[in-house]
């Protein structure tokens, strides 16, 4: 069904006004320091103040400081959960403490608290840390969720000195962890970070003595809580801490807050609601109307031919480095109509043939007409990669569109592509492996094509006029020439980049292959110079292991990839034990298997800031360089990444940046 012009801008119209009205925000607040006037932002009990550039949530006097408790809040209220929305929020919360023993050993701790009730409880000192009293403790009354920092062992039940805790509606914990195994300690007089991230109903504790993220560690995880049987809706955000007969400073020295805002707009100005519907309105009236009249001008001097894609030839011609155009007989007489025996494979959104033109054999690929983003990616392939020459590209040398077929014509890669010698498979489409072609590549070839691949990623990083992001580097997308020298192919996902110090592009849907995809991408839809390093680190691993990646599809399900796997290997000192079993032992080279397995983890890094760049990449494989440190645990992977204390300004690439999007494009 082909609808007027004018009806479909209508309709775009309602969905834009729709997705308009559609508010999506974030609760975020950022306190560095504690200042005088910060106590505006703040609900203080009458025993917590700020004082030397933090809130000492007991007081920090001199004199008598025993038998205090104290709480400390953000002014302003957070949605946890809703019933209307069926819905529960996701936040992240980083603070430093620092708590000061003041007798030996110190007493009593520090929490932080969730609670729609901001008093403080009477008589909540000594053990209750602040969070309840003996009369509120066990009872739904209470309506609290506290993550305690306990500093003394204080009854029976209560876990050891220096231990973390989830405590719900009551002083004994749910769920408590000893630290002193961790590094961590909580009363050490000294600042120490801790981070909480609650999603999915369940909490997760990191802590550091530094602060710097290598050194985090996840100290605990919560259940499920179902939070939304305890807690009101509604709650408050912030901080309890008390002292006994043993004593010790409570300072909360910092605090950032992120989470997802639920809260309903009922109650809420609609102001812009006002200001944005009637000016949305005349816009559509006055677009409707000169749209129009635009089609009625057309329809006059001309028929408007039936097109699936009408301005595509535009979009094409408009790059000045196009590759050359053919016509539609002349592809479908080189593969012989499209004939099965022709066929090389699928790929992603068509089907390769075999094909004569020009007396060159050429491998043209057909855009599947099914395909729900086969122009996207047809419109990016002919843009991106017909202005870009390089010995380690696959060469464009034409397309055609016509009759609504989309084809692209590409140089000949008689030995195809990598992953069917890496994982064992002889055949591809109805082709099998050429005579005389080994299944097994020997580790100089490996080593040849893991060193060409990285050639083509610098090109398109560094040596390009405007910086290209590849996006889905995978096996199956390097193709081998006669003498299986690596070729970097498949650019339908690509994106150019308008400045050359600008590398990111944002998406709306999550673009790539599952298994190469940096763990960040599932939280920021973000394309970096540093997610193309991740992958290529991943093609490293498949190549030196000779097996597939695994399916990850997202960012806390990376423990049956091959990362993973390798990396636990190598943690045991095992490096060489990772290699394809199928090599010879007398023609693997140890200290170049260990320099090459040592490159891929860093560029599988959890930490994109970590990450090397291919310039540092090819300088190792050169030799020029020794490979990159990699911790021999596996870092956790926390976001957002906190930058190292200094990189080279080559390096640093997650700099904000304009790009030129073809589409809204989606994983395949």
């Amino acid at each position: 069904m082909h609808l007027p012009w004018l009806v479909k801008y209508q309709l775009a119209s309602t969905i834009f006004i729709i997705i308009t009205l559609t508010k999506v925000t974030c609760f975020y607040f950022n306190f560095l320091t504690f200042q005088k006037e910060n106590e505006s932002d703040l609900l203080l009990s009458k025993n917590s103040l700020i004082y030397l550039d933090a809130i000492q949530v007991t007081p920090d006097i001199r004199g008598r400081i025993h038998d205090y408790s104290g709480r400390a809040f953000y002014n302003k209220p957070y949605k946890l959960w809703s019933k209307k929305k069926n819905q529960i929020a996701s936040f992240n919360t980083t603070f430093v403490l620092n708590i000061t023993p003041e007798t030996t050993p110190g007493g009593e701790g520090l929490a932080f608290i969730l609670t729609s009730d901001t008093t403080l409880p009477q008589n909540s000192d000594g053990e209750w840390l602040g969070i309840v009293n003996a009369t509120s403790n066990g009872t739904s009354q209470a309506g609290i969720l506290a993550v305690e920092f306990d500093t003394r062992k204080s009854f029976t039940e209560d876990g050891p000195d220096n231990h973390v805790g989830i405590n719900i509606n009551s002083i004994n914990s749910i769920q408590q962890v000893p630290l002193i195994n961790t590094g961590v300690n909580v009363s050490s007089g000294i600042n120490v970070t801790f981070k909480i991230q609650y999603m999915n109903d369940m909490i997760t504790v990191f802590g550091s003595m530094t602060g710097f993220e290598e050194s985090m560690k996840t100290l605990l995880v919560s259940p499920p809580l179902n939070l939304s049987n305890y807690l009101q809706e509604v709650v408050y955000l912030g901080f309890s801490a008390s002292t006994s007969n043993y004593t010790e400073l409570n300072c909360v020295r910092s605090w950032e807050f992120s989470g997802v805002d639920i809260a309903d707009d009922d109650n809420k100005s609609l102001l812009w609601v006002y200001i944005t519907v009637p000016l949305v309105i005349v816009i559509i009236i006055i677009g409707g109307l000169a749209i129009f009249f635009l089609y009625w001008q057309r329809k006059r001097h001309m028929e408007m031919p039936e097109d699936a894609y009408p301005r595509i030839e535009d979009q094409i011609q408009y790059s000045s480095m196009a590759p050359k155009k053919f016509k539609l007989m002349e592809i479908t007489k080189a593969t012989g109509g499209f004939s099965p025996q022709n066929k090389l494979g699928e790929g992603g959104f068509g089907t390769v043939y075999k094909g004569l033109l020009d007396n060159k054999e050429v491998a043209v690929k057909r855009v599947s007409k099914n395909s729900r983003q086969g122009k996207q990616e047809f419109v990016a392939e002919v843009t991106t990669i017909g202005s870009l020459h390089h010995r380690n590209l696959v060469k464009l040398t034409g397309w055609c569109y016509e009759k609504r077929e989309l084809l692209l014509v590409y140089e000949f890669m008689p030995k195809g592509s990598l992953d069917k010698y890496l994982f064992g498979d002889k055949t591809f489409g109805n082709n099998t492996l050429e005579e005389g072609c080994s299944s097994t590549l020997t580790w100089e070839t490996r080593h040849s094509v893991i060193h060409g691949v990285a050639q083509a990623l610098d090109y398109l990083h560094n040596g390009c006029e405007k910086r290209v992001l590849h996006r889905d580097i995978k096996a199956s997308n390097i193709m081998l020439d006669s003498d299986y020298n690596a070729k970097l192919g498949d650019f339908g996902l690509a994106r150019t980049i308008q400045q050359r110090n600008e590398t990111h592009h944002s998406t709306k849907e999550i673009a790539g292959t599952p298994g190469y995809m940096a763990p960040e991408t599932f939280l920021t839809s973000r394309a970096t110079v540093e997610t193309d390093v991740y992958a290529f680190g991943v093609l490293v691993l498949e190549v030196v292991c000779g097996r597939k990646p695994g399916s990850v599809y997202a960012q806390d399900d990376y423990k049956n990839s091959i990362v993973y796997w390798v990396w636990d290997l190598y943690g045991k000192g095992e490096v060489v034990g990772v290699v394809d079993a199928r090599l010879k032992k007398e023609e693997i080279k140890e200290e170049e298997v260990e320099c090459v397995v040592v490159l891929g983890l860093a560029c599988c890094h959890p930490n994109p800031h970590h990450r090397p760049s291919m310039r540092t990449v090819l300088q190792v494989l050169n030799g020029e360089a020794p490979p990159p440190e990699v911790p021999k645990e596996r870092p956790v992977f926390m976001w957002p990444a906190m930058p190292p204390s200094f990189k080279e300004a080559e390096d640093n690439s997650l700099i904000q940046g304009t790009l030129t999007p073809f589409t809204e494009i989606t994983g395949r």
